[in-house]
């Protein structure tokens, strides 16, 4: 059985000359290959272990099952669409609400998983049914709603647990990560998020022998810098697994991110179908499926969901090596860094007034997104099929609008914005004049699936 994990070498091994690709079956020799890795690595890596920190989940254990999802993904999808699945952003606003401050991990968890088991199942429709079932279940309008309300949802997270910490720091890491990202060039320009967080931890450093420890909302005091945790945690070990426990309320916040990952999987596999030339809708599915089960499996021991990252397809795009080999080194790579509990403890320590310049940009950006995918579908708010459900679905969303059907089952926030979104657009689409229903472009014929992005991004979109 073919699985896509053989390669046949490209010409003599070496980079391809102008014009020319290096496909996923094929690999340059294993020294240019094994380096290939490495920029996968580093492209990863920023946002694979920031997002851990932020839900308040293991760092470690997600750099490590990033690596084990992306060798799933590989084998399920036969090697045709080279990936990499790093820790996804779509669940960051379900654990603001269920688990605040990393207070309830197990919940979090388990709602992940429950999510991810319906991911999979999505992926398992759109590969029976075909691919242009995404677009009709998930029309642009209710996708882009959905990522903004999963982005700008987590604006009172920044306000009220990091950037009090410590205000300056915070305000320097963003105006080091909003430069960082306009004008350092090519890849640095990608691992701004990651050179954010490396300048953030040297600027606590020096503040705290400056000025001293940084003075708490709360009224006390307490060093930036904190690496008591690292000095005590061991070079070799394995991270910290815990067991999922479900709630019904909890799933509910966290189910809404299956669209944003459906939208945003779909995207990517449309990218790379452009780049490398291939018919990939037959495997749209099977990647859809691979994410939900990677998710869902890492989800059951106490680790982060995840997702295809565009970091990596930025890679590809500038370096025009498509070879799924790269992608299985870099994968090895994380799994052995997930096994470094010294290299855990200091990314744990990242201080609050770090985290909180970073996520001021990222929260941003993840919202920003779902602007994108409208203007990217053109999709016409001059119809007040699309403008009235919508509207209504982003103030019950960020306004964190509660429904109590019961005294234990309540509604609320993004997963009452999606309800109200999803529900509003397909009911008003089908009771609507015909001269006012929305016509859906077929796919291809405006570029790009519902969540595609360019092949160059940043990096820093839900996932």
């Amino acid at each position: 059985m073919n699985l896509g994990s053989r390669w046949k070498l490209y010409g003599d091994g070496s980079a391809p000359p102008p014009g020319e690709v290096v496909r996923p079956e094929e690999r340059l020799s294993w020294g240019r290959t094994a380096g290939l890795g490495a920029q996968h690595v580093v492209a990863m890596f920023g946002a694979t272990f920031v997002f851990p920190v932020i839900m308040g989940l293991d760092p470690n254990l997600a750099i490590m099952l990033s690596g084990l999802a992306t060798i799933l993904f590989l084998l399920i999808v036969k090697g045709k669409v080279p990936s990499y699945l790093g820790t996804s952003a779509s669940f960051v606003g379900a654990a603001a609400v269920i688990s605040p401050g990393g207070d309830n991990p197990a919940v979090l968890t388990g709602a992940m998983c429950v999510a991810g088991i319906a991911l999979a199942l999505s992926g398992a429709v759109v590969h029976l049914l075909g691919a242009r079932v995404v677009l009709a279940a998930f029309p642009p309008a209710v996708t882009g709603a959905v990522v903004m309300l999963i982005g700008f949802n987590l604006a009172p997270v920044v306000a009220q647990n990091y950037w009090p910490f410590d205000q300056w720091t915070a305000l320097l890491t963003m105006a080091f990560v909003v430069a960082a990202t306009v004008l350092l060039p090519g890849f640095l320009g990608r691992i701004a998020i990651l050179l954010g967080l490396v300048f953030g931890f040297a600027v606590s450093w020096v503040s705290d022998l400056a000025f001293g420890p940084a003075a708490l909302p709360d009224g006390g005091s307490a060093p930036r810098v904190d690496l008591s945790g690292v000095q005590e945690a061991a070079w070799f070990g394995l991270p910290s697994f815990h067991a999922p426990e479900f709630e019904a309320s909890a799933i509910l916040v966290a189910l809404p991110a299956v669209i944003a990952l459906i939208a945003e999987n779909a995207g990517h596999v449309k990218a790379v179908q452009e780049m490398t030339g291939d018919d990939l809708d037959p495997y749209m599915g099977r990647a859809i499926f691979a994410d939900g089960l990677a998710t869902s499996l890492g989800a059951a021991v106490g680790g982060s969901p995840t997702t295809t990252y565009a970091e990596n397809i930025g890679v590809m795009a500038a370096t025009r090596v498509y070879s799924t080999a790269a992608y299985y080194v870099a994968a090895g790579v994380a799994v052995l860094f997930g096994l470094c509990p010294k290299f855990g403890a200091l990314i744990a320590a990242t201080p609050n007034g770090v985290l909180g310049g970073v996520t001021v940009v990222l929260y941003g950006v993840i919202g920003l997104l779902g602007a994108k995918i409208w203007a990217e579908n053109r999709v016409d708010f001059a119809n007040p099929v699309v403008l009235v459900p919508v509207a209504a679905g982003l103030i019950a969303g960020i306004g964190g609008l509660r429904l109590a059907i019961t005294d234990g089952f309540v509604i609320e926030g993004i997963a009452l914005g999606t309800v109200i979104t999803l529900v509003g657009y397909h009911a008003l689409h089908r009771l609507a004049p015909e001269h006012l229903r929305p016509r859906e472009t077929p796919s291809g014929e405006q570029g790009e699936e519902p969540g595609a992005r360019d092949t160059d991004d940043e990096g820093a979109e839900p996932r």
